[in-house]
């Protein structure tokens, strides 16, 4: 193993003694012996089978089969799940034939945040996660189950099911993609035609012609944001089938290997004799494993959140430094959209997460000896699904690029470190995604533009006052202040600024869409503006230097003279009201901060406050 990898593992380990063992104590005391329903009164489990058909009823009853939990993220207007409609049925006639049942325990919040971008939606985005890990608790709660499927793809589904699934750890686990869509237009032209439409250069409707010819069927978004980054850490911690996440929707095989993730989890309960519940299957290595996988591939930022999250619900403690260690050490491989022109189909078929898992292995940066659905060890993933005579069967899988230009090899990646780094300094700490940026943008010094919203900063540069260097605060985007929503609306006017030959970047307590990266991005800062960051106290014409090649970000402000700035927050009561953010009030008040997963929940599992 490489020594750093290794001795950020331990530090994870240490760190996390005493909550692991709470979490594992508490695994132990769910489990059950034989059927879950066995606990279940008379009364209780008649409830539970009233809809079912009369051979599931009498399969039930006789408390010999497992019965299977399927937790769905299904609707029709997420492109990315809308496939999920025709899943249950498919794995309720799997499980039949296996002698097993399955009842669809609950469906879950999905929203887009393509559809949500720059819309006061967006404010729910990032609260949506914890939700979903609630429904999915809700759903659980039954205990009628002795495992579960997982359906669910995009950007705060997946965590959310994670952490809803960690809370019933006791129960093995597997999660079942829906796939891509097939490539549409380039994300290169689609990007360049939003930048055309900021300068006014192009009406709507050549706009949303160009938009709809790149999102144009179901299935997954074909850019490498925070939905497929999903896609690649489920493989890299063992919960999803190999090499499964890019297999195109509505396509033999693709149903096929719905109908085998069925298959996997019956073969993983209790009453199989080989009892894999996912809590057990889940460690720090795992974890390890994920931000590995993360780095290499240069996945999306959103996951310095949503990581440290979902290790939180498993008792599991990670912070920004062991992101920033491991992303020194593992080289980037892939060059996917925003950081390159390929899409998740061309990564497919250069040999996807099989060459990926392969380089990494053999480079010793990730951990072999664990756990998945697939049984020990993640070598088990270096294969490759096929479907031949209406049977599905894995191959050896590519451990060589068969397209050196979107899949390299640690020999000679495309970068020595991985795809985000650690920003610290007097203004606090923050991350940035460093895959998609040029060595000239790795330094840049500027007086400070104070933005306290999005609508600001675009109405300045719709008013032609951006033509010059500068960074741009933009600032009460955290959690607690508004839900810390994406700003990839503000990448056109700056990318075009940008383009100009302006030197220009972001700081901002707000998060950015994992399709973000051309420009120099600091984000996720940690304490945001209304928690006592010093964001707060920044004022326009202030210089601010971010250097990437340092990891710093450092206000060029006397340090007494900082202290005696007073701070005035904005109205922020517009946030506060309509599209359902008054329901979310206890939410922004109990929210942790970006560092801490930005989470309802503890390391315990338990509410905050």
């Amino acid at each position: 193993m490489n020594e750093t990898i290794q001795q950020v593992t331990e530090e994870i380990i240490q760190r996390s003694v005493k909550s692991r063992a709470v979490y594992l104590n508490r695994i132990a005391q769910a489990k059950g012996h034989g059927v879950n329903r066995h606990t279940l009164g008379c009364s209780n489990l008649a409830h539970a089978m009233a809809p079912m058909e009369k051979n599931e009823k009498a399969s039930l009853a006789q408390m010999q089969r497992p019965n299977i939990a399927i937790v769905t993220a299904y609707n029709d207007m997420l492109s990315a799940h809308e496939p999920y409609k025709l899943y249950p049925a498919l794995i309720k006639r799997t499980l039949m034939d296996m002698g097993a049942t399955a009842q669809v325990a609950g469906g879950v919040p999905a929203m887009c945040d393509g559809v949500t971008q720059s819309q006061p939606g967006m404010e729910l985005s990032l609260f949506s996660r914890d939700n979903i890990a609630m429904g999915t608790a809700i759903g659980l709660s039954h205990n009628v189950y002795d495992g579960a499927l997982y359906l669910g793809v995009c950007d705060k589904i997946v965590p959310g099911l994670l952490i809803g699934a960690l809370a019933f750890g006791h129960l093995p686990g597997v999660f079942v993609p829906a796939g891509p869509m097939h490539s549409g237009i380039s994300n290169v032209h689609k990007a360049k035609v939003r930048q055309q439409f900021s300068q006014g250069k192009v009406n709507e409707d050549s706009l949303l012609k160009v938009e709809s010819a790149s999102y144009h069927s179901s299935g997954t978004c074909t850019f490498y944001g925070t939905a497929n980054s999903n896609q690649m850490l489920l493989e890299m911690m063992g919960l999803q089938l190999p090499n499964s996440s890019f297999i195109n929707t509505n396509t033999p095989l693709r149903e096929a290997l719905t109908v085998h993730a069925a298959e996997r989890v019956v073969t993983m309960t209790h009453i199989s004799g080989i009892y894999k519940p996912i809590g057990e299957i889940i460690n720090e290595k795992s974890f390890v494993n994920a931000i590995v996988g993360l780095m290499a591939t240069g996945g999306s930022t959103n996951h310095t959140i949503h990581i440290i999250a979902m290790a939180r619900a498993a008792g599991i403690i990670l912070n920004w430094n062991d992101f920033d260690m491991i992303s020194k050490v593992t080289p980037l491989l892939c060059r996917m959209y925003p950081n390159g022109q390929a899409d998740v189909n061309h990564f497919r078929d250069a040999g996807g997460m099989s060459t990926v898992i392969s380089e990494l292995l053999d480079a010793g940066l990730v951990h072999n000896d664990v756990q998945t659905i697939m049984g020990k060890g993640l070598d088990k993933y270096i294969v490759e699904p096929t479907f031949n005579d209406k049977k599905l069967f894995f191959k050896e899988g590519a451990k060589v690029s068969r397209d050196k230009s979107v899949i390299s090899s640690c020999k000679y990646p495309f970068s020595l470190e991985g795809g985000l780094k650690l920003l610290s300094g007097n203004l606090g700490r923050s991350v940035i995604k460093t895959s998609a940026l040029k060595p000239e943008q790795f330094i840049i010094e500027a007086e400070a533009i104070v933005f306290e919203s999005q609508a600001s900063l675009q109405d300045a540069f719709k008013n032609g006052e951006l033509e010059k260097d500068f960074i741009a605060v933009v600032r009460y985007q955290g959690p607690k202040a508004n839900g810390m929503p994406e700003l990839h609306g503000l990448m056109p006017p700056l990318g075009v600024l940008q383009e100009k030959g302006f030197k220009v970047a972001i700081i901002t307590d707000g998060r950015m869409s994992g399709a973000s990266g051309k420009i120099p991005s600091a984000i996720h800062f940690s304490p945001e503006a209304l928690d006592g960051g010093m964001l707060a106290k920044v004022k326009t014409g202030d210089v601010i230097r971010l250097d990437v090649t340092k990891g710093e970000v450092l206000l060029f402000v006397d340090t007494e003279a900082l202290a005696s700035r007073s701070v005035e927050v904005p109205d922020l009561s517009l946030h506060r009201y309509g599209f359902g953010r008054e329901l979310f009030v206890s939410i922004r008040k109990s929210i942790g901060s970006a560092e801490e997963g930005a989470s309802l929940f503890d390391i315990s599992g338990e509410e905050r406050g």
